[in-house]
């Protein structure tokens, strides 16, 4: 399939929500934490392949503001499992050149997953091919409201006229300052809805979704969904003039 991909179309930034690791392994009368798992090692063949493609930039919707209220033992595996993953692929991410990042807020991680956190992007911070994106503790109105704040500082300070606001003001106040826009949005399991996620920053994407459940979307599927985002007509609002 990856001969199919034209590497002239290639989305610069791909964000992911991944559901349905629960509903996964429910379906097969295994424990939550094999879906889990078994999403972790999804995760690693979607950034191979991405880095295959040629995509710059893969953010991954790992845990949301409102994952906190599932229930605590789920969480806490999720916290696990997640410090395990970063602290033994290091290696990995540095032999492959790959930057690891993160948004969300730091509130109410466990301290050893945020200082791992901390640990691999700070060992990676000068790779200079795909980025993955962590969306940890992640909510866009919070994102937003913190954008607000900031820039409401700016104008209370005197360094920031409010005619000058406009929407490079409030992109470079966001968690994600710096990176592309994502082109195009992929959401597993059947849900048709962006959850609170990246709302601003979305504003143009293509959406793709999928009722393969996340530990099911391996490379192929993925390969699918670039496929599909190429037959796009991306207009961004515009009309297009077709040549005569």
């Amino acid at each position: 399939m990856s001969e199919q991909i034209d590497k002239t179309i290639i989305p610069r930034h791909v964000a992911i929500i991944m559901d349905g690791n629960g509903r996964w392994a429910e379906g097969q009368s295994l424990p939550r934490a094999k879906g889990h798992i078994e999403g972790v090692r999804r995760v690693e063949e979607i950034i191979d392949a991405a880095q295959e493609i040629g995509i710059e930039v893969v953010t991954l919707f790992t845990f949301s503001t409102e994952n906190w209220d599932r229930p605590e033992n789920e969480v806490s595996l999720i916290m696990n499992i997640l410090t395990a993953v970063l602290d033994k692929k290091l290696q990995k991410l540095k032999n492959d050149n790959i930057q690891l990042r993160m948004i969300g807020q730091k509130q109410r991680v466990p301290k050893t997953l945020f200082e791992t956190i901390a640990k691999v992007i700070d060992e990676t911070k000068n790779n200079t091919g795909l980025i993955v994106n962590l969306a940890f503790n992640y909510g866009a109105r919070v994102e937003i409201i913190n954008a607000v704040k900031s820039i409401a500082k700016s104008v209370q300070s005197g360094q920031l006229n409010i005619e000058d606001i406009c929407e490079d003001t409030i992109s470079q106040s966001l968690y994600t300052n710096g990176l592309p826009d994502p082109d195009l949005l992929i959401r597993t399991s059947g849900e048709q809805r962006i959850s609170n996620f990246l709302l601003w920053q979305l504003s143009y994407a293509e959406f793709y979704f999928t009722k393969k459940l996340w530990p099911d979307f391996n490379t192929e599927e993925f390969k699918k969904a670039i496929l599909d985002y190429q037959k796009r007509e991306r207009r961004f609002g515009k009309l297009v003039t077709e040549e005569q």
